[in-house]
């Protein structure tokens, strides 16, 4: 596509892995949530090497459907269980605490040592995520390779003070002490300096500050609020951005439909609402947009958008291995451009 040709009025930010670099914080929470829940919880010995690599989250993303961080966790827990030869356990049993169930998966899993050695001679996530995408991507693909019948040693679902364990890992390891403040409970397993400190700016400020001058400005992120916000005042961010819609918009918004018809939809990227709701908050009549995004689920998003409002979806590659397999998936998505510069966006017209 001609750069001279794309004009617009708007436009939106995926916030991981386009405007944050994620790798260490975020990425490094998801691969230290599955090593915890598999040694703390599931008895595993611990081995050489990393369980899960960058890479292996990569690949779980660009099945599309693994927006949510808590749901990838749970899908390469439910992947690793599925190699690891742990007895069949198709539900889960209900418990009141953190501890309870803690206890319970400890007994049940202390008759069947593994080893995470042998983990990783059984991985080959290639062909498994080409299956999971080819059946609808995200944990509903996951359990529809593998079955259920590990469901009942991945606890994944629920509030993080009573069943999920899943979640609770992932918080305490992503905000450290903000934990306690945030959600006043005391951490259960994990005492370290939260990963959260560890991110860093894809997109220099300068150049934020000149995009800002030509278009009015705004973020789509499958973040919670908190943490959204979090990231942005600590890189004094937030002031250039018209409109920051979240995960809890997207939670807020389902809960409304579900209140007033009884459905249940499902609001978060590759659904358009986050982006359809930006473009209506900053308020300009008619807009052109553009929306950045790093991973398939956002272009997904963006090519449902234009079906309301005209809206050029941007694939953005960080540098990273196996940079053409990732801008192909991009392409396949339905990226109309990729770059791999964050300068590239000053090529763009208002």
């Amino acid at each position: 596509m001609d750069w001279v040709e794309i004009q617009m009025d708007i436009l939106i930010f995926d916030m991981d892995g386009v405007l944050i670099d994620v790798s260490r914080s975020y990425r490094e929470t998801i691969q230290q949530t599955v090593q915890i829940y598999l040694e703390t919880c599931l008895s595993f010995e611990r081995g050489k090497g990393r369980l899960v690599t960058e890479e292996d989250i990569s690949l779980f993303k660009s099945a599309g459907g693994f927006n949510n961080d808590w749901d990838l966790s749970s899908g390469l827990l439910l992947y690793l269980l599925s190699i690891s030869g742990i007895p069949s356990v198709a539900k889960r049993k209900r418990f009141s605490s953190i501890g309870e169930v803690v206890s319970f998966l400890k007994t049940q899993s202390s008759k069947f040592m593994r080893k995470m050695t042998a983990l990783l001679q059984r991985k080959d996530l290639s062909p498994f995520i080409k299956e999971v995408e080819s059946l609808g991507g995200g944990l509903k693909g996951v359990r529809r390779a593998i079955g259920a019948s590990c469901d009942g040693w991945v606890y994944g679902s629920g509030d993080l003070d009573r069943e999920n364990v899943v979640k609770r890992i992932f918080q305490e390891v992503y905000l450290g002490k903000k934990f306690i403040a945030y959600y006043h409970l005391e951490p259960f397993f994990y005492r370290k300096r939260g990963l959260y400190l560890q991110e860093r700016l894809l997109i220099p400020r300068e150049i934020i500050s000149s995009l800002q001058k030509k278009f009015r400005l705004g973020i789509a992120s499958g973040r919670p609020r908190f943490e959204a916000e979090l990231a942005l005042k600590r890189f004094r961010l937030l002031s250039y951005f018209g409109s920051v819609v979240t995960l809890d918009e997207c939670n807020e918004e389902e809960a409304r439909i579900f209140d007033t018809t009884g459905g249940k939809v499902k609001f978060t990227k590759p659904h358009p609402y986050s982006l359809l709701r930006v473009a209506q908050e900053i308020g300009i009549p008619n807009p052109r947009c553009g929306y950045v995004g790093d991973v398939v689920d956002d272009m997904l998003a963006a090519r449902a958008a234009k079906k309301e409002l005209p809206i050029l979806a941007i694939g953005f590659l960080r540098s990273q291995n196996k940079k053409k397999a990732m801008k192909d998936s991009l392409l396949r998505a339905g990226a109309d451009l990729v770059i791999e510069s964050p300068r590239e966006l000053l090529k763009l017209t208002s």
